[in-house]
């Protein structure tokens, strides 16, 4: 690993003992991260195999999430998909290793940039842009992967994170995220940070997908679903002037690297109608997890909201549109 890994003057009890299992986890990331790319993938898609026994109760998640969003599936082809989701899961967590550790030219070699000239036309604007993007088992790598492209264009790259529990996963995360797209990690609570990001001009990652508090969403469909939607990317780009731009990582199917997906701005955004953005944004979410589902992250409770729990195991449902 690298050495800012080690080094934190200003939290030095991270090498105290009770972390040091935290430190041998981080080692093993690394050593994976050496192996040769199909067999890091051969394991990932062992290790999500294992997962998916361990933890039964993220697998029911799952499984619920995939019954709501393609109802039309037959069970046998639900269960297949969710076996192929486990096993895109663990590759996720070896491409993350990657993402960290991994030297620059096999990162290089992996990506296969589709709409490059989507960025090309936003970087002539002179603004900040919003790299709307969803949780895609690959997203973590897809962001070290864009830098090189976004460097080239002159912009300066940041993203927003949600800091881990454990403060040595947190700082190894930091220090490489840092080290790999350019702008410093901006956490997920800091909104000056970020729309001073944007009125620099600089580019910003933003997952547009995860559960919103009230205050912070509506109630809008996804696959069909009413789910709470981050109303978030709206205000920021009200705020900054900043373009919407989605950008999504995919695995191949040929096995041979990565899609770096850029599609065209969002047009007509934000629109003074926030339940429409959040329409908008999760259209387009929406059209490149249909192109290969097992790759998205399933395991979150999407679909949770006042008076519908389709994960408890007694389920009433009332409306909360």
């Amino acid at each position: 690993m690298a050495v800012s890994d080690f080094e934190d003057t200003d939290n030095p009890r991270l090498i105290a003992p009770r972390y040091w299992p935290s430190w041998l986890l981080m080692g093993l990331g690394w050593l994976l991260s050496q192996l040769p790319y199909r067999l890091q993938m051969g394991l990932g898609a062992g290790l999500g195999r294992i997962a998916a026994r361990i933890v039964p109760a993220r697998r029911r998640v799952a499984d619920i999430n995939l019954k709501l969003c393609y109802p039309g599936l037959a069970d046998a082809e639900r269960r297949k998909l969710l076996d192929a989701h486990f096993r895109s899961v663990g590759r996720g967590a070896l491409e993350t290793g990657i993402c960290w550790w991994g030297s620059q030219a096999k990162v290089d070699r992996l990506a296969h940039v589709e709409g490059l000239h989507h960025l090309e036309d936003a970087a002539t604007r002179g603004r900040g842009i919003i790299l709307l993007s969803a949780h895609t088992t690959s997203l973590e790598l897809g962001v070290r992967m864009a830098q090189k492209y976004m460097a080239e264009l002159g912009f300066t790259t940041t993203a927003m994170y949600k800091p881990p529990r454990d403060p040595v996963v947190e700082r190894v995360m930091r220090t490489r995220r840092e080290a790999h797209i350019g702008g410093a990690s901006i956490a997920d609570n800091d909104v000056v940070a970020l729309l001073a990001a944007l009125r620099r001009g600089d580019a910003v990652w933003y997952a547009a997908d995860q559960k919103a508090g009230k205050r912070l969403s509506v109630v809008v469909d996804f696959f069909g679903q009413p789910a709470r939607t981050h109303v978030a990317i709206s205000r920021m780009a009200k705020m900054t002037k900043a373009a919407v731009i989605p950008f999504f990582t995919m695995r191949r199917a040929d096995g041979k690297g990565y899609r770096l997906i850029i599609k065209p701005p969002l047009t007509d955004f934000p629109s003074g109608d926030e339940a429409a953005d959040a329409r908008q944004i999760n259209a387009v979410i929406e059209s490149v997890v249909n192109e290969d589902p097992a790759q998205y992250f399933w395991l979150h409770q999407r679909f949770k909201r006042k008076g519908f729990d389709p994960y408890a195991r007694a389920v009433t449902a009332k409306a909360d549109r």
